[in-house]
């Protein structure tokens, strides 16, 4: 008897502490999310996710944080997560873009998930609702299955995920969306009710799904779309202050998708290309700023003519093809370089600063970086160097020396890893330069003509005869 009251008061007790740690995980008691909707795009290597959020606040209190989940998985490959909010109704809809920032919960469930916080523009009262668009870019997330192909066969890949939506708050009803380049879907597992229709295949609705629900699912299907990558971006953006930008970018590019096998035959290559090698790539387009000039392309060997450069007043595209077609594992190393006109790109602020005004990114257009390396330097005599970005980078200075150098000169380096075409956007460098550091460079070359006409003058009197 006495050990049948312990076993009670024991049960007891658990379900008391379960029901505290449930209380005190306090964001998924503020919200409750009245409609769900999301759409993952797989027509390419890049894997786009838009989640659609109709966010009730069902506590007592007013309330401006959001949680977001994801399993570590999806974090390992995030590239980015934006957020917006939606105002007003129809064609009279306005959106306001959000602050995203990871966050932990001490009190969540022990459950294997990831947080991201959104900090709502204005408290939302008790009773009222928001629409929230949240958007997941991902980055080497699918799985080529088989692992190798070879050249005339097309390329399988694997995607995971789960039918329901992984969150901390109550769901009443959810849809997932999920887009493959083409009908040729080997396999997929069904959750009921799905449904698939042309190259689509929908999860749902599902009704009341309760918080951190999941149902694994994958999707085995062709996608024959180049998984170009580059492993390591190096962009060198040097000022001159004699009217000229001096860029040069230095790539490593990489076939990320299924190994290639076998032997390659050009013959194949170029009579069938759809279907002999229907995953490769063979050309690249560069999106250029527009009045470039002096441009080249070369790797190792040297320069590549295979190129074609095509500019307006608006934009500029060079189109470039490697030296051979690049497979599943091949890589390709290859320079880009160009000048800019400098009244383009450099500006002056109202604090009597300098600042150059440039775009943080790849030119290489549905590229994915791995990691990109951005160096700015600066003119001779350049100091308080400030790099302004829209996101966050890691950044360290260094220092170049160059020919006619004094002093050397600043090098503001910043880096980003997992970039993808999204992140592109405009970035300032803003610096103090003092004006008597332009006669720097042609006191120097002065002085080594200055120097150069003493010897030859000295060479010309001398008497270099053999005398007994």
């Amino acid at each position: 008897m006495e050990a049948w009251i312990r076993a009670r008061v024991t049960l007891a007790l658990t379900l008391f502490a379960l029901l505290f740690f449930v209380s005190r995980s306090s964001p998924p008691r503020q919200f409750v999310i009245s409609n769900a909707e999301r759409r993952i795009d797989l027509s390419s290597h890049i894997i786009n996710v838009h989640l659609t959020l109709k966010v009730e606040n069902t506590g007592t209190r007013p309330a401006s944080e959001v949680v977001l989940a994801l399993t570590p998985t999806e974090v390992d490959h995030l590239a980015m997560v934006d957020a917006l909010a939606i105002k007003g109704k129809r064609k009279k809809t306005t959106s306001v873009r959000l602050e995203v920032k990871p966050t932990e919960l001490p009190d969540a469930p022990p459950i294997d998930a990831k947080y991201f916080t959104i900090y709502l523009a204005d408290p939302l009262n008790s009773g009222e609702s928001t629409t929230l668009e949240v958007l997941y870019v991902f980055m080497h997330f699918l799985e080529p299955f088989p692992a190798e192909i070879a050249q005339s066969e097309s390329q399988l890949v694997f995607y995971h995920d789960t039918a329901l939506i992984l969150s901390p708050y109550h769901i009443k009803q959810q849809t997932t969306f999920i887009k493959t380049p083409s009908t040729k879907v080997e396999s997929f597992i069904r959750v009921e009710p799905t449904n698939r229709v042309g190259t689509e295949i929908k999860y749902g609705p599902y009704e009341d799904c309760p918080p951190y629900s999941i149902s694994p699912i994958h999707v085995h299907f062709e996608n024959n779309s180049p998984f170009a990558v580059v492993e390591e971006l190096v962009q060198e953006i040097e000022i001159s202050h004699w009217g000229n930008i001096q860029v040069t970018e230095h790539y490593t590019l990489v076939h990320a998708g299924a190994r290639h096998k076998g032997v390659f035959s050009r013959v194949d290559y170029q009579s069938r290309q759809f279907s002999n090698g229907a995953s490769s790539f063979r050309y690249l387009l560069a999106r250029l700023p527009a009045r470039v000039h002096s441009v080249y392309y070369r790797d190792e060997i040297g320069n590549i003519s295979s190129s074609h450069l095509r500019t307006n007043s608006l934009k500029s595209e060079l189109e470039i093809e490697p030296r051979y077609p690049l497979f599943g594992g091949w890589k390709a190393t290859f320079v880009i370089g160009y000048g800019l006109p400098l009244q383009d790109f450099l500006f002056e602020s109202s604090d009597d600063k300098r600042y150059l005004n440039f775009t943080f990114g790849c030119p290489l257009i549905g590229m994915v970086v791995d990691k990109l390396t951005i160096k700015v330097v600066l003119p001779e005599g350049s100091t308080d160097p400030s790099p302004v970005v829209p996101f966050p980078v890691e950044h360290r200075l260094e220092a170049k020396y160059s020919s006619l150098d004094v002093i050397g000169r600043t090098v503001v380096v910043l880096e980003k890893k997992n970039f993808v075409p999204m992140h592109n956007s405009h970035f300032q460098v803003y610096y103090t330069f003092n004006p008597i550091f332009m006669l720097a460079e042609p006191l120097m070359l002065a002085s080594a003509f200055f120097m150069f006409f003493v010897a030859c003058v000295a060479y010309i009197h001398i008497d270099l005869s053999i005398r007994k």
